[in-house]
């Protein structure tokens, strides 16, 4: 699936939080939830995440840059499945990696699903909005 747009889903007493009805069928069997960069949080189905990490098998683990980004990557992830309500429970400590509290704002970032604390979303947004305007073929050639 092709995780796509913007929704605005509101964090409960108990951590747990709506997925939007577009990405539920395709997370209803399972997921993984980690840190993601930025200090959001990403959410990937089983499948994909399982895909992710099998093409690290071939990793140099002689790099330390590799070294370190498995282990921040791995040491946050958190297999998960939604309820029958489709609410995703999100442990304290990615709840405190990505500053959430209650606003969240939930993204389609392709293969994974991004979770951001509202505000950090809406300043992240205001900082990169201009050179996203500006970039194109520089970022991705032959994309425009």
């Amino acid at each position: 699936m092709l995780f796509l747009g913007t929704y605005t889903p509101r964090l409960d007493d108990k951590g747990r939080m709506f997925l939007p009805a577009k990405f539920r069928r395709a997370l209803e069997d399972g997921l993984v939830i980690t840190r993601g960069q930025e200090r959001c949080l990403y959410v990937f189905s089983r499948e994909e995440f399982e895909r992710i990490t099998t093409q690290w098998h071939s990793s140099p683990t002689t790099s330390r840059a590799v070294r370190d980004y498995q282990r921040v990557f791995l040491s946050g992830a958190s297999d998960e499945a939604p309820d029958k309500q489709g609410r995703l429970t999100i442990p304290q400590i990615l709840r405190e990696y990505a500053g959430l509290q209650t606003e969240c704002t939930v993204i389609g970032a392709g293969n994974r699903v991004e979770v951001w604390d509202s505000a950090a979303w809406d300043a992240y947004l205001e900082q990169t909005e201009q050179s996203f305007a500006e970039q194109s073929e520089e970022v991705v050639p032959g994309l425009m």
